[in-house]
């Protein structure tokens, strides 16, 4: 799909790319879009979203509180209640481009809109994504890798261990970006500002020093080939969430598909919480 812009034509990621956080959200609404969201809502929070039901809700925010760094919480519902309004004007069962459903650990769908599947027992978080500070980067001249409309960052499991909570625990997952080797203490200091988003990364450089074995085969995601002049670098990653909840192997969850955030009004560097359960 295209939109034209004179006698340009403009792919559709690129034309949203102009349009706020709320127009965003009413478009993946009506089913019109469902890639993923990096380059979006520039300024803005973007974030994960876990759904599980209530009564694993009290440890699942102990998890986010042990691990802000993988899990740094944003928002949480009121149980039952698709919505977080601190986060702007949204309804969680609609406005992500495509959602993950498992049961028993196991994935058994990828939708567009989870309506017909929500519950009344149903507590949401939304968990800060490295997603947020991308523009940032780009605005100071830090290349990124464009990943396509479609596709996701590559994310790996680690040998880093979490500190567990009642069912969740398990190892940190990170996802990684080819930064230019004469960029990295750049990349390093602007995403040190974005605690909300994982702030900067975990490591960098040689990827089996955690645990990581090949670069060509995420755990999810795209692989990405490093270039002459780049290195990895791996922040630590929402998909955390996504390994734990598959351990813990819960009758139902449901996250979103690997980058297809939501996409919220607060701004990137927010300092908002403290959450409970309600």
């Amino acid at each position: 799909m295209v939109f034209i812009h004179g006698s340009k034509a403009l792919s559709f990621h690129e034309a949203l790319s102009a349009k706020d956080a709320g127009s965003l959200r009413k478009i993946i609404r009506q089913g019109a879009y469902g890639g993923q969201t990096s380059g979006l809502a520039p300024g803005k929070l973007q974030a994960n979203l876990v759904v599980i039901p209530r009564r694993f809700a009290d440890d699942f925010l102990q998890f986010c509180k042990r691990n802000p760094k993988p899990l740094p919480l944003v928002g949480v519902s009121r149980s039952g209640v698709p919505l977080v309004p601190q986060l702007g004007d949204l309804d969680l069962r609609t406005d992500l481009p495509r959602y993950d459903v498992y049961r028993y650990g196991a994935l058994v769908g990828r939708p567009t809109n989870i309506s017909a599947l929500w519950r009344d027992d149903f507590s949401a978080f939304a968990i800060g994504s490295s997603h947020t500070f991308d523009h940032a980067l780009a605005t100071r001249g830090i290349r990124l890798r464009p990943m396509g409309g479609y596709k996701a960052l590559p994310m790996y499991r680690t040998i880093i261990p979490v500190a567990p909570a009642g069912r969740f625990g398990g190892q940190c997952v990170v996802s990684m970006r080819a930064i230019r080797k004469a960029d990295i203490d750049r990349v390093r200091a602007v995403t040190a500002r974005f605690p909300q988003a994982h702030g900067a990364p975990v490591h960098v450089g040689d990827p089996g020093a955690i645990g990581i074995s090949d670069l060509d085969r995420p755990c999810w995601g795209e692989p990405i080939e490093l270039e002459a002049d780049e290195i990895p670098a791996f922040w630590a990653c929402g998909a955390t969430a996504h390994d734990a909840l598959r351990r813990a192997q819960l009758d139902i969850c449901i996250m979103q598909s690997p980058g297809h955030m939501l996409l919220t009004d607060i701004d990137d560097r927010a300092d908002i919480g403290p959450f409970k359960v309600y």
